[in-house]
């Protein structure tokens, strides 16, 4: 770690000095080199959630989220890349059952109009991909495509997964591993084996009240995206292996913060990492760039959205994700930010972490 860091591991050490974090890992990369990588705290925990002594390690991996949304969506502009699939084409061109009249790039930006699965499901459902899918090719749009964005919070990695495996054959857990995770030698996947199971953290509460919060309004547009199937904020569900074998792309990548890092520098470097070339420049300006600029009717508030991440005034683009991860790309300032936690919680300690960074580049 270059001695100009040092405020940033002081930030994240204190964190877990104060309670605020209990299982984490920080990766950044400065002008195209990994300059810091951290891991700190518990791997394992109780039923309750409560961390033991099992510690965080560099190859652990954990659920981040929605942070996985953007790393779906590019397996599909792999796709687009190779000239297998137009973006500005209606999905139902690749997906024939599919009723909603939106095209790829809808899909991709969050404006397609189906945010929610439309039939309630059990938990067990999140391993059945075809009852999933089908649920959604059957669904009415709950807005006329592209005239609105609400976050596709449980069905976009279905939606853009389903697109890859009519297109390709592959699922998009396993297109992700051969495609960009194996290539680019990231540490990352939807739907792990039991090996890589046996790697993960244990998601936990950082307050009791965490799972109520993240839902919303009970019968809101959010809880009805955010709580279907179910059990995507209970513990006993997250830390299962139906869970982490499962491909539920839009919210269940399970990562290191490393990986994240290196798969934004790729990207920020223009589609290549340590010279293999995954994505044209081209492509990677056009999935950068800003689709859609107004109000999100799930996140309620505006948003920008590219193809597949948020873009931020400040010029940077990446994605949170639910319960403190998050991984982004500041091409102004020429550094890449991956923060991938197991303390279920708010976003503040990645403000505090990149406020640290910020002061000292």
């Amino acid at each position: 770690m270059h001695a100009r860091l040092t405020p940033v591991r002081d930030c994240f050490h204190d964190l877990f000095a104060a309670g605020r974090e209990t299982a984490a890992s920080l990766s950044v990369w400065y002008d195209g080199l990994p300059v810091l990588d951290l891991v700190a705290g518990s791997r394992t925990s109780t039923g309750t959630g409560t961390p033991d002594g099992d510690p965080w390690r560099p190859d652990t991996l954990v659920n981040v989220y929605s942070v996985g949304k953007p790393v779906a969506a590019l397996c599909l502009l792999v796709l687009v890349d190779r000239g297998l699939v137009d973006l500005d084409a209606q999905v139902s061109r690749y997906w024939p059952e599919l009723r909603t009249p939106a095209t790829v790039r809808q899909v991709l930006a969050h404006t397609a109009g189906l945010p929610a699965f439309p039939i309630p499901r059990p938990a067990t459902a999140i391993a059945d991909w075809a009852l999933l899918v089908g649920d959604l090719a059957a669904a009415d749009p709950e807005w006329t495509p592209g005239s609105v964005a609400g976050e596709h919070a449980w069905t976009y990695g279905h939606l853009v997964g389903e697109v890859v495996r009519r297109v390709d054959g592959r699922s998009v857990g396993r297109f992700l591993a051969e495609e960009i995770a194996g290539r680019w030698r990231l540490d990352l996947g939807f739907g792990l084996a039991e090996a890589d199971q046996r790697r993960c953290a244990d998601l936990r509460y950082g307050d009791p009240e965490w799972p109520v919060r993240a839902l919303g309004e009970p019968g809101s547009l959010r809880a009805r995206a955010m709580g279907n199937p179910a059990g995507g904020q209970d513990l006993a569900v997250l830390n299962s292996p139906l869970w982490r074998g499962a491909e539920m792309p839009a919210v269940n990548l399970h990562a290191t913060a490393s990986g994240l890092a290196r798969l934004y520098a790729g990207l920020l470097a223009g589609g290549v990492l340590d010279g293999v070339r995954l994505f044209s420049a081209e492509l990677v300006a056009e999935a950068t760039r800003v689709q859609y600029d107004g109000p999100d009717l799930v996140l309620d508030r505006q948003t920008h959205w590219t193809l597949g991440m948020q873009w931020e005034p400040d010029g940077s683009w990446g994605m949170g994700g639910l319960g403190g991860s998050s991984a982004w790309a500041d091409p102004e300032r020429g550094y890449t930010f991956a923060y991938a936690t197991a303390h279920l919680a708010e976003h503040d300690r990645v403000d505090e972490l990149v406020e640290a960074l910020h002061s000292v580049l």
